[in-house]
Order: structure tokens, then sequence, then C-alpha cells
């Protein structure tokens, strides 16, 4: 299993973002897929998630309205485009898949596997 973030830099407020999460050898069955953020000195953070089989999403509330996880079957890759960024969005985002969807969807340890995170800075 593998995944792969891309999409991340630099940009200053009120910029636009797109990220994308490459997948392969994952099962798409009962697949979700989630965004999660580090920032220096604090723990990791759901941003939302998305339901492989009917593309449902789920959104932590600091984000709601400006990102939004989307997937792309055919290319088994998985996106969140961020807008109106804020330099609070500032962290290492992770893209992460877990198995039979669960309401705990916003927790790390339901998700097995994860990328390497890509750094997304949002300067004032």
């Amino acid at each position: 299993v593998q995944l792969e973030e891309s999409g991340g830099g630099m940009v200053q407020a009120g910029d636009s973002l797109k990220l994308s999460c490459a997948t392969s050898g994952l099962s798409f069955t009962d697949l979700y897929i989630g965004w999660f953020r580090q920032a220096p000195g604090k723990e990791r953070e759901f941003v939302a998630a998305i339901t492989w089989s009917d593309g449902s999403t789920y959104y932590a509330d600091s984000v709601k309205g400006r990102f939004t996880i989307s997937k792309d079957s055919a290319k088994k890759t998985a996106h969140l485009q961020m807008n109106s960024l804020k330099p609070e969005d500032t962290a290492v985002y992770y893209c992460a898949a877990g198995q039979w969807w669960t309401p705990n969807y916003y927790r790390t340890e339901w998700y097995g596997d994860w990328g390497q995170g890509t750094q997304v800075t949002v300067s004032s």
C-alpha cells in the first residue's frame, strides 16, 4: 500500500491550494480516505474525510466552507481543495486510508496507512 501527497507549497492568506493523494495497493471495499494536518508542537488533527463507495464527505468545523475533499475513482486519487487559506492552516498535511467505515473517522488510530505528508505554509 502506498499513499503519496503532492501539491503543498507556500502561499499568502486568501490564496488557494489543491492537494492530491495518489494511492496504490489499496482495497477499495468500504474504503475511506482522510486528510489530517499537524502544525509544529501540536497534535495531528482531522481535516476532512470521504467514503470511496458513495463520496460522502465530512469536515472539521475549522475548514468547513473553505476546503473540499473529493476523489477521482479512475485515477485512484483523492484531492483536498483549500480556499481562503489562513495562517493557522499552516501545517504538514497527510492523507490516510481506512477500511470499514466508522463513526470515529476523525481519529488517527482508525487509519491504517499514511502518506509522508506535504507542507503547506500560509503567510499573512
